[in-house]
């Protein structure tokens, strides 16, 4: 609540200062304030108009591309990286940023090429370490799948059992590792009846309420999907006011991920991709079913 009021202050602060003066820089940290309280909308719009009139201002570019990778415009969060490139140079801020725009892209030499200079220069950042185990975690798997798709399998009558992924997780450890996400204040894993089986809230209350408000509103979502021409659905965003539902379905179960609007949406994503890839009951691509 703090930060939410801290956020809501300097918006106002901002818009007085651009209402005085138009033509005010100030426009790009009225649009990073409303990108940290969650709307993205009214941060672009903001952005791009201050643009307008001064289009080599830096900090702007950053502030833009920061929305556009939570908003998952990666290809526009990559003009802005490189238009900053344009202007000011490298830094570590833009490599930094593009790296996570290459990973989000799938492009895991690019952002391990990065990442590793980065590290070198600066070996105790948590946020380019964890960028990193994940950039190559995917590179690797990457090299394998086309290994495997090169190289015919040996033949054998015998049946090979595969091996169990020893980097494995459960449910409950997946909602223990997304409870550590800064800004996530609750994960549940929801059965089918609407019942909660396993859950990390910071409140005590309301967990069972959300777990069963979930459900319907999953099968509510789920029976229109099934006569639509869209099929199912494979992720939901509840956006309200400081307030972020995330809805993954799950085989034979339902995650639900409840988040404060500080939370930032694409180092949620790269964590969600990352955890879900380990996960002994992977996400269903054809949707819950009840």
């Amino acid at each position: 609540m703090a930060d939410l009021v801290e956020i809501e202050d300097r918006i106002s602060k901002c818009n007085k200062l651009l209402d005085a003066n138009p033509n005010s820089k100030i426009f790009a940290a009225l649009a990073e304030a409303y990108r940290k309280k969650g709307d993205l909308d009214q941060a672009f719009r903001i952005c791009q108009a201050g643009l307008r009139i001064h289009p080599d201002y830096g900090s702007a570019h950053m502030v833009m591309a920061r929305i556009n990778v939570d908003k998952g415009m990666f290809d526009w969060a990559e003009i802005e990286a490189r238009k900053i490139i344009d202007l000011e140079g490298n830094s570590h801020a833009t490599d930094l940023l593009l790296a996570e725009i290459y990973i989000n892209k799938n492009d895991m030499a690019q952002a391990t090429k990065l990442l590793d200079e980065l590290q070198k220069n600066d070996p105790s950042n948590k946020q380019v370490k964890n960028l990193l185990e994940i950039a190559k975690k995917h590179e690797v798997s990457s090299a394998i799948e086309i290994n495997e798709k090169q190289v015919p399998p040996p033949k054998s009558e015998e049946t090979t059992v595969p091996k169990k992924n020893e980097e494995s997780i459960g449910h409950k450890e997946l909602i223990d590792i997304i409870s550590e996400i800064s800004g996530v204040e609750g994960a549940l894993i929801v059965n089918n009846d609407g019942m909660v089986a396993e859950s990390r809230w910071v409140d005590n209350q309301g967990s069972d309420l959300y777990g069963a408000l979930a459900r319907d509103i999953e099968q509510t979502i789920q029976a229109h999907m099934d006569v639509s021409v869209f099929g199912t659905y494979e992720n939901l965003l509840i956006e309200g006011e400081n307030l972020i539902v995330n809805m993954i379905p799950l085989k034979d179960c339902l995650l639900l991920i409840k988040a404060n609007s500080q939370i930032n949406l694409g180092t949620l994503k790269l964590r969600m991709n990352a955890l879900l890839e380990k996960l002994d009951n992977p996400v269903t691509k054809t949707g819950v079913q009840s």
